[in-house]
C-alpha cells in the first residue's frame, strides 16, 4: 500500500511539472518572441513587417542551440535546483518567480543575440550596419522582455487572488445553498484555472470543488450530500 501511494504521488508530481513546463514555455517563449518583434521593429523603423520578422526568425534559430523551449527549461531547471526545489515542481507562485529570476532568462536571451547576430553577420545574411544597431540597441530588448516577465508573474499573482476569491465564494454559496451563485462561481474558478500556471493545491482544490458541484447537481441541486458521497467527492480529486 505504501509503494502503491508513493508510486501515485510521484506521478503526479510528473504530470505537475510537465504541465508547468509547458505553461512557461508557452508564457515565456511568447513574450521573447514579442519582445524580440517590438524591439527590432524600434531599432529598424524602416523595415517592413516580412524584414522584421525574418531577422526575428534568424535570432531564434541560430541564438538558442537546441530551440528556444530547451533554453527556457534549461534556465527554469538551474533556477529550480539553484532555489532547492527537488520535487520538479513549484508548490507556489513565488517560487516560479524566483526560479525565473535566479536562472538567468535575460542573460540567456542577452547571450542568445549576440551569438546570432555573429552568425548571421558571419554568413552575410545581413550587412553589418543592421547586426551592429540590433547589438547596439539589445538593452532595448532585453529590458522589454524583462518588463514583461515581471508584469506576467503580477498577473499570474493577481489571477491566483482572483480564483481563491471564487473558492470562497463558492463555499459561502454551498453554506447559504444558493446553487445559482455556485454554477456562477464554478465557471469563474475553471475560467481562472485555464489563465494560472498549474500548482497542484489549487487544482486538487479545484476538483474537489467540481465534484462537489456536480454531486449536487446531478442529485437534483439537492445539498443533504452524505459522507460517504462528500469522502468519494473528496477522493476522486
Amino acid at each position: 500500500m505504501d509503494m502503491e501511494l508513493t508510486n501515485n504521488l510521484t506521478d503526479q508530481n510528473i504530470e505537475v511539472e510537465k504541465e508547468q513546463k509547458s505553461f512557461l514555455e508557452t508564457t515565456l517563449g511568447g513574450i521573447i518572441n514579442t519582445g524580440l518583434d517590438v524591439g527590432i521593429k524600434f531599432l529598424l523603423p524602416d523595415f517592413i513587417e516580412d524584414e522584421v520578422i525574418n531577422i526575428k526568425d534568424a535570432i531564434l534559430k541560430d541564438g538558442f542551440k537546441e530551440g528556444l523551449n530547451t533554453a527556457i527549461d534549461e534556465v527554469i531547471d538551474f533556477g529550480k535546483s539553484a532555489i532547492g526545489i527537488f520535487t520538479g515542481k513549484f508548490d507556489n507562485i513565488e517560487q516560479m518567480q524566483n526560479a525565473v529570476e535566479t536562472g538567468g532568462i535575460i542573460d540567456s536571451v542577452s547571450k542568445g543575440i549576440d551569438t546570432a547576430l555573429n552568425k548571421i553577420k558571419e554568413s552575410g545574411k545581413l550587412n553589418s550596419s543592421i547586426t551592429n544597431v540590433i547589438k547596439k540597441g539589445k538593452n532595448l530588448i532585453l529590458d522589454n522582455i524583462s518588463s514583461n516577465i515581471e508584469e506576467m508573474i503580477v498577473d499570474q499573482g493577481n489571477e491566483i487572488n482572483q480564483f481563491e476569491n471564487s473558492i470562497n465564494n463558492w463555499k459561502e454559496a454551498y453554506q447559504n445553498q444558493d446553487f445559482k451563485l455556485m454554477e456562477n462561481e464554478m465557471k469563474n474558478i475553471n475560467n481562472t484555472l485555464e489563465k494560472i500556471i498549474p500548482l497542484e493545491n489549487l487544482i486538487k482544490e479545484a476538483r474537489q470543488i467540481e465534484n462537489i458541484h456536480n454531486v449536487i447537481k446531478n442529485n437534483n441541486k439537492n445539498f443533504n450530500l452524505n459522507e460517504l458521497q462528500l469522502e468519494a467527492a473528496t477522493a476522486l480529486a
